[in-house]
């Protein structure tokens, strides 16, 4: 009796307790897996929050709000600037290092290549590097731009101030990328020579016109200049930087094809 009494005893102590859960196997296992749970999402937390802050200070820090444009002449630079910082992210400077890195823009008319590099966090420079024109000639309704070689190298329904139209040359057609086909290709080297004396004594000419005889005549605006062959071009040409202040808003010819240092120059106003 006293047997029995012991044994029911020590089961009512093995019982668990009233309102007290006692963990399985399989509930200890579920905590455990709770807790690498929680601890991803912890870290998966602070990764979005240093992303957040990474992303915060790039836009805030990293917005280009200084543009320098050096070698420009055919844009201005608010289109260099626009062609460059286009899109969704153009305005931030580490999109653009991305971009332009080891990169030049080429493709745009009148443009040879374009480099951008970025000086600070909000500063970048566009290098601009255009194509050298001579000359200009009208070809069915456009204007056709050709290089020191008589290459065209552009096409465009757009006159280009500071580039002169070359008037007198003869062909029949015109193909971009390749040469004016005309019957003297000495011309080309003439407008180049021509160029670079205009370039030295400050002088910009509007029109650039060759007779026949490869007679030379220069358009100022309304006045005529008439060369006639290029013998003693330069000395002819030294002498109107004095000459064409006097001759603004004048239409006339100023014949120098006999001009020798000394002599009087008339101008035939019309």
């Amino acid at each position: 009796m006293a047997k029995q009494k012991s044994v029911q005893k020590n089961r009512k102590q093995n019982m668990p307790k009233a309102g007290r859960a006692v963990k399985t196997g399989k509930d200890a296992k579920l905590t455990k897996f709770q807790r690498i749970r929680l601890i991803r999402r912890v870290t998966l937390a602070t990764l979005l929050l240093v992303v957040f802050i990474g992303l915060w200070w790039i836009i805030s820090r990293c917005t280009v709000t200084t543009v320098y444009v050096d070698g420009n002449i055919h844009y201005t630079n608010d289109e260099i600037t626009a062609m460059v910082t286009e899109g969704r992210f153009g305005k931030n400077t580490l999109y653009l290092f991305a971009k332009y890195r080891n990169k030049e823009i080429k493709d745009v008319p009148f443009i040879e290549t374009m480099s951008v590099s970025i000086e600070s966090n909000d500063t970048i420079r566009i290098t601009v590097y255009e194509k050298t024109l001579a000359g200009y000639v009208e070809y069915l309704g456009n204007y056709m731009y050709f290089d020191k070689d008589g290459y065209v190298v552009e096409c465009s329904t757009i006159k280009t101030e500071g580039i002169p139209q070359v008037l007198g040359l003869h062909f029949d057609h015109v193909i971009l990328y390749e040469k004016l086909p005309v019957e003297n290709e000495q011309v080309f080297q003439e407008i180049l020579s021509i160029s670079q004396m205009l370039v030295k004594y400050d002088l910009e000419t509007d029109k650039i016109y060759f007779d026949e005889d490869m007679n030379l005549s220069l358009y100022f605006g309304e006045a005529r200049v008439d060369f006639g062959n290029d013998i003693y071009l330069e000395e002819k040409l030294m002498v109107l930087p004095d000459i064409l202040p006097k001759l603004e808003g004048k239409k006339g010819l100023l014949d120098l094809s006999d001009y020798k240092k000394g002599d009087t120059i008339t101008f035939q106003q019309k």
